[in-house]
């Protein structure tokens, strides 16, 4: 018997919802319980799944049209059924959604044009539009950017999966036994891609809930405020630039036409684990992404050039980080370089040089994870007068360029490469293209890893006050004395605090333990307030909780932690 879908009441004040995407095409067998189509609110996506079988005969509601709840979307029937009464019964078929908002003509008063829709550019967006901006985002790939599609979630959605396994498969010595543990790589993939969706469907529905005008296709400057997309112009009374970065490929003898190379992008949805895997770079997306694919199996090797892995971080937690990574069958190449790449049957040779002369690492694939340049090569920002230096995009710290009202902020300014910074000037820039007085400050801007088995730090580490002259004092916490480390199983990690040693103001606080970047933001908050020690350690902090090896620290400073001697 047919049966008729319509859009589901998917809370107690939905009212319409809007079919971004079908997941069966018409003529398509359906199974009940099986993904059906995904509707999109302004709060999140949902996957539908069909709540009858058959085959799906006719589709009422296309993608990206709107319709209020308990209309009819599509009818599932038997392939030989009569479902003529019930299509010719239907309302006649939606209208094509309407932009959210008409794109703002040139210089017209508080309009604001966004190019690129990472988190630098929708949140610039969104942000500029809440202060009653008239705004137009230009994307030219996909909302979310590297970030949300090809970086920072898919990464740690990836991380996530693989750390259950190497729980499920090595908790014997607390008496959890995995048997016949194992691993749907197909599935790891869809989790990944199905994180991604739902959180790029999100940006999507925000910028719509806005009422921010959102154009697809490839922007090039021809003026200052003025760019093409196709054969269409936009203009606008204020600019923001958030064009992004890309992965580079170094000039490494044999390794750019070598079919065993892999960027990040490209590391996250092989179709099958490699058997082994060597990592050019040591940086943080090196260590995430070899450590991932070294808890599912792989042989990873880890190159880099410095004497250290994760240079720009703390150098004694650095160390237990490498410690520990190695100690997790991790191999670290540190003073090393790849001096060339020669392809073979099973992938590739990568011959190195380090402080013991040269050897021939054997690679099934080669992730290159050296660093990211900025996406400005095509924007034709010499029409628009706009400095570069490198390829960045120069700006002050209202994130203005030379233009005036014209602004840049993210990777593409090369300030500080991470998208939590690109969100945060984001904000500074909408708030100063709509007549407000912000800065951004680098300093404050935590950063971290995901190893070891989190790593974060903000302020000043021991290496850059020393390099400062600035005269500080230390204090310390292993989390070998933190009761919630010890259940966690992470004994093998530090928290450090810096202070001024004058006025015991908190210059730097870094963290190697659970949570840590969960941890980060109450010491980026002590820096910003301008802390001192004595009011940190005044405040409470809850048992057993990681969070209260940070006050230990602090009261390290002065020679008062209670649960560990001090020295």
């Amino acid at each position: 018997m047919a049966k008729v879908v319509v859009m589901p009441k998917l809370g107690l004040t939905m009212t319409e919802g809007t079919v971004s995407k079908w997941l069966k095409k018409v003529g398509d067998p359906v199974k009940s319980g099986e993904p059906f189509f995904e509707v999109e609110t302004d709060k999140l996506t949902n996957t539908i799944e069909a709540n009858a079988e058959g085959v799906l005969r006719h589709i009422f509601v296309e993608e990206g049209v709107t319709v209020p709840v308990l209309d009819k979307v599509a009818i599932i029937a038997a392939a030989d059924e009569d479902i003529s009464g019930l299509v010719s019964a239907a309302p006649a078929a939606a209208a094509a959604p309407a932009a959210a908002a008409a794109a703002a003509p040139a210089g017209e008063a508080n309009s604001v044009l966004v190019i690129g829709g990472g988190p630098g550019g929708y949140v610039a967006a969104i942000r500029a539009a809440q202060l009653g901006g008239k705004v137009t985002i230009i994307e030219r790939d996909s909302f979310g950017g590297t970030c949300l599609n090809r970086g920072c979630m898919p990464t740690k959605a990836m991380l996530h999966t693989s750390e259950i396994y190497e729980a499920a498969t090595s908790s014997a010595g607390i008496g959890i036994i995995g048997k016949d543990v194992a691993v749907d790589w197909e599935k790891v993939q869809g989790f990944r891609a199905g994180v991604v969706e739902k959180l790029t469907s999100g940006v999507k529905a925000l910028l719509r809930l806005n009422k921010v005008t959102s154009v697809t296709g490839e922007a090039v400057f021809t003026g200052p405020k003025t760019v093409k997309v196709g054969d269409k112009e936009y203009s606008a009374e204020k600019v923001i630039i958030c064009s992004g970065s890309y992965p580079i490929i170094p000039g490494i003898p044999g390794l750019k036409g070598s079919k065993a190379t892999i960027d990040s992008t490209a590391c996250l949805s092989l179709d099958h684990i490699p058997e082994s895997m060597v990592v050019i770079g040591g940086g943080v997306i090196g260590l995430e992404l070899g450590s991932v694919y070294r808890r599912y199996g792989s042989r990873v090797t880890v190159v880099e050039m410095q004497p250290r892995v994760l240079p720009l971080m703390d150098g004694e937690l650095t160390m237990l980080c490498e410690a520990k990574l190695r100690g997790e069958g991790l191999e670290i190449l540190t003073s090393t370089s790849v001096v060339s790449v020669e392809d073979t049957g099973k992938g590739a040779k990568v011959k190195v040089k380090g402080p013991d002369g040269e050897k021939v690492l054997d690679a099934e694939k080669i992730l290159v994870a050296v660093g990211r340049g900025p996406n400005t090569k095509d924007l034709g920002l010499d029409k628009a007068g706009i400095t570069v230096k490198d390829g960045f995009i120069q700006t002050n710290e209202k994130q203005e360029t030379n233009v005036p009202g014209v602004y840049a902020v993210g990777d593409c300014t090369g300030k500080l490469m991470l998208a939590h910074a690109a969100m945060a000037m984001g904000e500074v820039a909408a708030e100063n293209a709509m007549g407000g007085d912000r800065i951004f400050k680098p300093e404050m801007s935590p950063s971290c890893a995901y190893v070891g088995p989190e790593f974060a730090g903000v302020g000043y580490t021991e290496e850059r006050a020393k390099e400062l002259g600035i005269a500080y004092k230390v204090g310390k916490f292993p989390t070998s004395g933190s009761g919630r480390s010890l259940v966690a199983g992470h004994t093998d990690g530090m928290i450090k605090i810096l202070a001024g040693e004058k006025y015991g103001e908190i210059l730097g606080v870094h963290i190697l333990a659970p949570s840590a970047t969960e941890l980060i933001e109450e010491a980026a908050l002590a820096i910003k307030l301008e802390c001192t020690v004595k009011e940190f350690v005044e405040t409470i902090h809850c048992h057993p909780t990681v969070a209260e090896s940070v006050r230990e620290a602090a009261l390290n400073i002065d020679k008062k932690a209670i649960h560990i001697p001090n020295k």
